[in-house]
């Protein structure tokens, strides 16, 4: 065993899933201890405290995160005041405005925020979201051309920071991008740029999501406004676009992001927008949201628009006013998530098969074929770092041209070094964020790129961690898995990015009931012959070992490992596991 490697967590070095579990460091097991004695909290509240690095000091403000203690000034950011003070003289003189957005949630929300509070005052926008297989990302010069040959300010928002020619063919218009993409050595020659990740900031925003920008910039127009004696629009109603961005882009829940996100929640609870009502209802949500819901649920759904059909159907979903122009809406975004699913599903299984021949300890894990569909080649990437804790990018070709997207691990940078093989000149160009990035390659020119993002990965720690480790906080009994236990951790929620939720094992249990369900899918009962059984779902599990080992237990006994939740049936709150992966005891 390598000396510095953690003992595995009840002694499971490969569990059903062929994984390692790794519990709780010392380190860890001591703050959390810490945090016990100053604050008098749960062990199990602290044990997520303490692993998620928070101080003994600051647990109790963790726990209640706040806009008014956590957002920042809006003025801090390099370009904001000229962006809003542009903005609100184009509300204020009745200007023509465009918005330019991204495809993907993100970018929809972003423009469904600004067409919000532009309706509000009784002003309309053009929207305008590019084909991502005709236009590609971000903005192109035929486009933009266009638009300002027709508008007086054009928005660019979760794109455009790398536009330079772009936006130069908009000439006569004012462009102002609103982004958070990592920035070039120059800036397009745009009125105003906008995004925490300029190579002129500071950093300490990076983790913001377009849509927060955006949301940080109709702060600061309010604040003009106010200034000019004129009240804008209440912008609390619109955090729920906000939360849905932060969450589906996979923006860290840290700083900021975790009071956008709670608030957002909140907001959406009230079933106030009629676009997400319709989308919750189609996708038969019937619960209040959590941050879950928005990634796996929600998220998928206003992005099957932009993957496999018309690229501004959820942009339009979330600006929506009136119901039953929604619900058809929704109802469309729902067919299309079933066809993006099967186009998924026959990628996945190339891209695996591929990139298993190839290895799955190496610093980058990729796969590439011939007319995979680029709609889908991002959520393949994803599936492929969940699998092996690797950043991963999966790339379609069309011709000698391939279109790939890419998903990085925590710690690693995936997007700044995707900018820079592009400046080596390996790819045609590419760009993104620390956890995303897109890039087009020549054919000829795709193992070598690759080679070079796998040793530039490499230098940043990717591939060090074991490809299977499954890390614990610890155990848990079914006699203590409450309602209230559960209540009690999602104080130190949203989980997400950068915060996962809490993960248990409940050792040596005993099943009672396995039964598939679904589409591979397995529903369980267990307990420990003391307390009364607890059910559990894990979702895929007969996509490998797992299901069917244990829908065939024989009576055998395994420790269960996964994230506890509440189950909300029929107006009854139970506690339900889900089951990430078990190991014989």
């Amino acid at each position: 065993m390598v000396a510095d490697r953690p003992d595995s967590f009840l002694g499971v070095e490969a569990s059903l899933s062929g994984r390692r579990w790794i519990g709780p460091s010392p380190e860890v097991a001591r703050q959390a201890e810490a945090i016990g004695q100053a604050t008098g909290l749960s062990p199990s509240l602290c044990q997520t405290l303490a692993r998620l690095g928070v101080p003994c000091e600051g647990a109790l403000d963790y726990l209640e995160p706040t806009l008014k203690a956590l957002l920042p000034d809006p003025a801090s950011l390099r370009d904001m005041h000229k962006a809003a003070a542009r903005v609100c003289r184009a509300v204020r003189d009745r200007e023509r405005i465009a918005i330019f957005a991204d495809y993907d949630v993100d970018g929809g929300a972003s423009a469904a925020l600004l067409i919000d509070w532009l309706r509000q005052q009784g002003r309309a926008a053009t929207l305008y979201i590019p084909d991502r297989i005709d236009e590609g990302y971000g903005p192109n010069e035929p486009a933009m051309a266009e638009l300002a040959r027709g508008h007086d300010l054009i928005v660019c928002v979760d794109c455009g920071t790398l536009s330079h020619g772009p936006i130069a063919a908009a000439a006569g218009t004012d462009v102002v991008v609103l982004d958070h993409h990592l920035g070039g050595e120059t800036l397009p020659d745009a009125h105003a740029v906008v995004n925490p990740n300029r190579q002129d900031e500071d950093g300490s925003l990076g983790h913001l999501c377009a849509a927060a920008v955006v949301f940080l910039m109709l702060v600061e127009c309010g604040r003009q406004m106010r200034e000019a004696g004129a009240a804008g629009p209440d912008l609390m109603p619109l955090l729920d676009l906000v939360a849905l961005a932060t969450v589906a882009d996979v923006a860290p829940l840290i700083g900021v992001n975790r009071a956008l996100v709670r608030t957002g929640l909140k907001v959406m609870a009230r079933r106030a927008r009629p676009g997400l009502v319709a989308l919750g209802d189609a996708a038969r949500l019937d619960t209040a949201p959590t941050s879950y819901h928005l990634g796996y649920v929600l998220g998928p759904r206003v992005n099957a628009g932009g993957r496999i059909g018309k690229a501004d159907l959820g942009a339009r979903l979330l600006s929506e006013t009136d119901p039953h122009t929604a619900r058809a809406m929704a109802d469309r975004l729902e067919q299309l998530n079933v066809e993006r699913r099967e186009v998924e599903a026959s990628v996945r299984a190339a891209a695996l098969a591929q990139a298993e021949e190839r290895g799955l300890d190496a610093p980058l894990v990729w796969a590439a074929g011939e007319g995979w569909h680029p709609g889908v080649v991002g959520i393949v990437a994803s599936r492929l770092k969940e699998l092996t804790n690797r950043p991963s990018i999966v790339i379609g070709f069309d011709g000698d041209t391939g279109k790939g997207s890419g998903r990085s691990v925590a710690g690693v940078d995936l997007g700044a070094s995707i900018q820079r093989l592009a400046a080596e000149g390996l790819l045609e160009k590419g760009g993104g964020h620390r956890m995303a990035a897109g890039l087009t390659v020549a054919r000829d020119k795709l193992e070598p790129a690759m080679a070079r993002l796998s040793e530039l990965l490499a230098r940043q720690g990717a591939g060090t961690g074991g490809a299977a480790d499954l890390r614990l906080d610890g155990l848990l009994m079914p006699g203590a898995a409450s309602v209230e236990t559960i209540q009690d951790l999602d104080r130190v929620g949203p989980f997400g990015a950068g915060a996962p939720a809490p993960r248990f094992v409940f050792p040596d249990m005993r099943i009672t009931f396995a039964k598939r369900v679904g589409e591979g899918h397995l529903r369980l009962s267990f307990g420990d012959g003391t307390s009364p059984t607890l059910s559990g779902i894990a979702f895929g599990a007969f996509d490998g070992p797992l299901g069917g080992a244990l829908a065939d237990h024989r009576g055998a006994r395994f420790h269960l490992a996964g994230r506890v939740e509440i189950n909300d049936w029929q107006g009854r709150r139970s506690v339900q596991l889900r089951l990430e992966d078990a190991a014989p005891a």
